[in-house]
């Protein structure tokens, strides 16, 4: 088909496509007014971690006389922002078919207004929390050099400081916009921290690559995770017509001073790690470990193969074949 074929054909896949938009209401957004925009609450991220971060990103020329127009600029900008977006996360929520929440009465502006009056004023309080989170990256990785580098280098930072503004529009209730933050976060670090998981005060996430914290997730202070560690949910209950129960307790909850090495996978609304638990690599765990203890598992049982007498050159291969191949 060249180009000459579809324009003949056109009419007929247009009329086509468009006949299976009516009555699938779950992929389509037509006839509705109110809808978040991604691109807007990125650029809410972008000006919270340039309000949080001041000099470190976004503009780098700041003094102690610039400092205060520089905050009187954004924080406008900001709450704007926040009252749009929130505004339209209300009402489409308000008139979807399903909604997510009930209300008596539509939601309006002045709802949303009021919402991010809030949150704006939270923002003194949520960076004394995350400096705390800068300082456990210094103090737990051997590597960093100082906070400069955490802030500007470190995927673990950039996700929990998006998480801690995401987990206060959840808190208050707000649909879409706490997802919306978490997921770009996950896009641009590899975390998955759902905005629902309750993290206490000094909390590191080392390298971070595949972490997945799930919405239930409760943690205590003075917490360190590795890399491709798991807090999910063992199973998902379900109704008497099977449709998943919400707001069950599914991930587990992390006590105080605990240390969950790589690729762990802790899973359980009734699984609780004690104060001071150390969890070891690749560790699977569905029950709940006592203050104080350690988890490891068995090394694996390494084979090493010395070279065949006349075989190839250690570190090559023979054509054909494959270093990492194993006796059959």
């Amino acid at each position: 088909m060249d180009s000459r074929d579809l324009g003949e054909a056109l009419p007929r896949l247009v009329a086509r496509i468009v006949k299976g938009y009516l009555p699938e209401k779950r992929t389509q957004h037509i006839d509705r007014a109110h809808l978040p925009s991604r691109a807007k609450i990125v650029n809410i991220c972008d000006l919270l971690l340039e309000l949080t971060y001041p000099g470190f990103i976004g503009r780098t020329d700041l003094t102690l006389h610039n400092i205060s127009y520089h905050v009187g600029e954004l924080l406008p900008r900001l709450w704007e922002l926040l009252t749009d977006q929130i505004t339209q996360c209300l009402c489409h929520d308000y008139e979807s078919p399903e909604p997510l929440t009930k209300r008596d009465q539509p939601p309006c502006r002045d709802d949303a207004a009021r919402l991010a009056t809030e949150f704006v004023e939270r923002i003194p309080e949520i960076r004394y929390v995350l400096a705390d989170d800068v300082q456990a990256a210094y103090d737990g990785d051997p590597a960093a050099l100082n906070a400069a580098e955490v802030i500007l280098a470190y995927p673990g930072a950039v996700a929990i400081t998006i998480h801690r503004y995401a987990h206060e529009l959840y808190q208050r209730d707000v649909p879409f916009m706490p997802r919306i933050m978490s997921e770009h976060a996950h896009q641009l670090t590899g975390i998955d921290i759902h905005p629902g998981a309750r993290i206490g005060r000094s909390f590191f996430i080392d390298h971070g690559t595949g972490v997945v914290i799930g919405e239930t997730t409760d943690i205590g202070d003075n917490v360190k995770v590795y890399q491709g560690v798991t807090l999910g949910a063992l199973s998902f209950p379900k109704d008497e017509r099977g449709r998943l129960i919400r707001g069950h307790k599914r991930h587990p909850t992390v006590g105080n001073n605990v240390t969950i090495y790589a690729n762990a996978i802790v899973l359980g609304g009734d699984t609780v790690l004690g104060d001071g638990c150390i969890v070891g690599g690749s560790v699977f765990l569905t029950r709940s470990v006592e203050p104080g203890h350690q988890v490891s598992i068995t090394p694996p049982v390494l084979r090493v193969r010395p070279p065949r007498q006349g075989g190839p050159t250690p570190g090559k291969t023979p054509a054909g074949g494959s270093a990492g191949a194993q006796d059959g």
